[in-house]
């Protein structure tokens, strides 16, 4: 079936127009692996989700100078929620039903891809994955659509979740050579949640792995989304991924035991589906805080031993760093006020207080229900060792609720409190080196550090920020509109660094004049 798609005759001329090099191409597997300066290819950028660019013609010194280099406008209701893919020159970004391909230099549009309307849960789309010249991109529906990255035609459609019992699908699939990997949602009915692996030339299924027992197992629960993008590691071919929540919800009376593997960080083998370890971060979850946030990879010393590490600011409020060869801890320790568990275990794993169970008399917990983060990207700076996040210091009342029965939600939670801050953890130690507040309730902005020493997010009030990654001070910030619901990204073209952020349904790319581009950088920040 061949989708609508939007293109006007005098986008036509303008794509002729263009330059081959700003023309939709195709993506390899070694520009995947190692992604060059041009190019944005993954949601991460690379597999590791660092999300730390090498790029340093923005810097400290110039940085208050960046201005607006070009601003598109979605016309869609829905924000912007997506990563945007970069590839050849065309920037690919999506909102639930839509995706766009934009002139990475300019903003002029290139083709429009829309779906007829869907049934499913319009909560948000992150965005879309690429293998070789075509593009793959879920629907609401829990439909997976493969289409032509040239001019936005559709080349088909196939399910991988059925939206009639309640799931629906948001991410952005992840492609390793050969796989499309794509996640579910979900976890308000009591369906089980899986990862799939399709084949990109024909949709058919390659394998697939469940987060739970089929359903109808003894005193088992259902759950485990996989709603957000993992991580890959090419040399132990391993591919990471964060969990939902169990369900029901809030009720764990009827799923005795730890309930695995939801709320876990996974490593499975991407050819084949097989599960290598599983790590419990929140072990009988009660509080609604699944595990899908960015587990991140990144190599270096913990204690003196030369490390392979997985690290992941969890919903829960707490920090991980694993050994991502076997899955196990190294440290966990709280990044803000946690008071729903007894301590730590000794493998690491957060122990559940029971007197913070959900009762019909009322729990005070930290963190609120959206925890203390969520699907907005962290970022680490191997320069600094720092990992930064944006982080939503919070509480709640947690409730109980026998009328509303033993399945489903089962429950209710009310937020008291909250802000947002950036936060700079110290990753062999836990500690927060600095903090950075971004206003009350927080403002749903992922991160970006460059290695100039920079860290792009946005606020609650709709700004977007520049930071001093040593210490978190403003340096330069702009009035966008709205606050920004995406994580950052940057490239650089034409000798010309660009920062991509969003707000609302527009997207802004940043840049320096040309006056600004060759500053020489003071003594003190060129040893930084």
């Amino acid at each position: 079936m061949r989708s609508p798609v939007l293109l006007s005759a005098g986008l036509l001329l303008g794509l002729a127009a263009l330059p081959q090099s700003a023309l939709p191409q195709s993506l390899n597997s070694a520009e995947l692996l190692h992604p060059s300066a041009d190019s944005w290819p993954g949601y991460h950028g690379d597999y590791s989700g660092r999300r730390h660019s090498i790029l340093t013609q923005i810097a400290p010194q110039n940085v208050g100078n960046l201005g607006l280099a070009w601003a598109f406008q979605t016309n869609q209701t829905a924000q912007i929620k997506s990563s945007p893919l970069l590839v050849d020159g065309v920037l690919y970004f999506t909102v639930p039903e839509n995706v766009w391909a934009v002139d990475a230099r300019s903003g002029h549009q290139i083709w429009h891809y829309t779906s007829q309307p869907t049934p499913g849960d319009h909560i948000g789309n992150r965005g879309v994955g690429m293998y070789k010249g075509w593009l793959y991109f879920m629907l609401p529906d829990g439909s997976l659509v493969c289409i032509n990255a040239k001019d936005g035609s559709a080349r088909w459609k196939v399910q991988v979740a059925d939206g009639k019992k309640g799931y629906w699908t948001t991410m952005a699939p992840v492609v390793i050579r050969n796989h499309v990997i794509v996640g579910v949602s979900g976890d308000l009915d009591n369906l089980a949640g899986y990862l799939r692996s399709v084949d990109p030339e024909t949709g058919q299924t390659q394998w697939q792995w469940d987060a739970t027992p089929p359903a109808g197992t003894p005193n088992s629960t259902t759950g485990g989304m996989t709603w957000m993008p993992g991580t890959y590691d090419p040399e132990l071919n391993l591919l990471y991924w964060g969990t939902g929540n169990p369900t029901p919800v809030l009720n764990g009376t009827v799923r005795p035991g730890d309930n695995l593997y939801t709320c876990s960080i996974v490593a499975l083998n991407p050819d084949t589906g097989k599960l290598a370890w599983a790590f419990s971060v929140s072990p009988h979850d009660t509080h609604d805080w699944d595990a899908v946030e960015t587990p991140v990879l990144v190599d270096g010393t913990f204690r003196g031993q030369p490390r392979k590490m997985l690290m992941q600011t969890s919903r829960n409020g707490y920090f991980f760093v694993l050994d991502r060869t076997n899955g196990k801890s190294l440290l966990t320790v709280p990044y803000g006020p946690v008071n729903w568990t007894l301590g730590v275990d000794k493998d690491g794993h957060p122990i559940p207080n029971p007197d913070k169970e959900p009762a019909p008399d009322g729990r005070l917990i930290a963190p609120d229900e959206g925890g203390l983060t969520n699907y907005r990207s962290p970022s680490f700076d191997p320069k600094t060792g720092l990992f930064i996040v944006d982080a939503h210091p919070s509480y709640s009342i947690y409730f109980s609720k026998p009328s509303d029965g033993a399945y489903g939600w089962a429950g209710a939670d009310y937020g008291l409190w909250g802000k947002g801050t950036i936060e700079a953890i110290d990753y062999r130690t836990g500690k927060i080196r600095w903090k950075h507040e971004v206003g009350e309730g927080g403002s749903g902005a992922g991160v970006l550090t460059t290695d100039s020493g920079l860290v792009f997010t946005g606020d609650a009030y709709g700004n977007v920020l520049a930071l001093d990654a040593s210490d978190g001070r403003t340096l330069w910030h702009a009035g966008a509109g709205a606050p920004m619901q995406s994580s950052p990204i940057t490239y650089e073209l034409d000798g010309r660094q660009y920062v991509l952020t969003s707000s609302g349904g527009v997207m802004f790319a940043w840049t320096l004049p040309q006056t600004a581009l060759h500053v020489k950088q003071p003594a003190a920040l060129a040893s930084r």
